[in-house]
């Protein structure tokens, strides 16, 4: 499991509302950021939020992000920035983000414990 730090918005009692990395994810992020940083020389986060839509309701989205909004937590994950908004963290929170690669392809995939369904292909769910 990854090393957590977290920004003061979020105290250490509160760690249910935080985003973890599987080793794998921080491995893969960690290459797609330094590949993005140059060619934007910026400091980039990996931010994960989540929007309405999808089969089952909410989708969950992942982007490289140089902006922190007054409602982000930030969670230092071994040298990797994730910055989640607090709605998203409301849905997501002690979600664990992994990189996973099979025969079918490889993907992020989040462990949500807090969706109560998901779609089979596993980007959408239910609360």
């Amino acid at each position: 499991m990854a090393n957590i730090k977290t920004n003061s918005n979020i105290n250490n009692t509160a760690l249910p509302r935080s985003i973890t990395l599987t080793d794998s994810a921080v491995a893969r992020v960690g290459y797609l950021l330094d590949a993005e940083k140059e060619n934007t020389k910026s400091n980039l986060m990996l931010r994960v939020y989540v929007n309405g839509g999808g089969c089952s309701g909410f989708t969950y989205g992942f982007e490289f992000d140089d902006k922190v909004e007054p409602d982000d937590h930030l969670f230092e994950i071994d040298g990797i920035t994730v910055v989640s908004d607090n709605a998203s963290l409301d849905l997501i929170g002690g979600s664990q983000l992994d990189w996973v690669e099979s025969l079918g392809g490889a993907s992020f995939q989040l462990k949500n414990p807090n969706a109560s369904a998901q779609c089979g292909c596993g980007a959408s769910f239910s609360v």
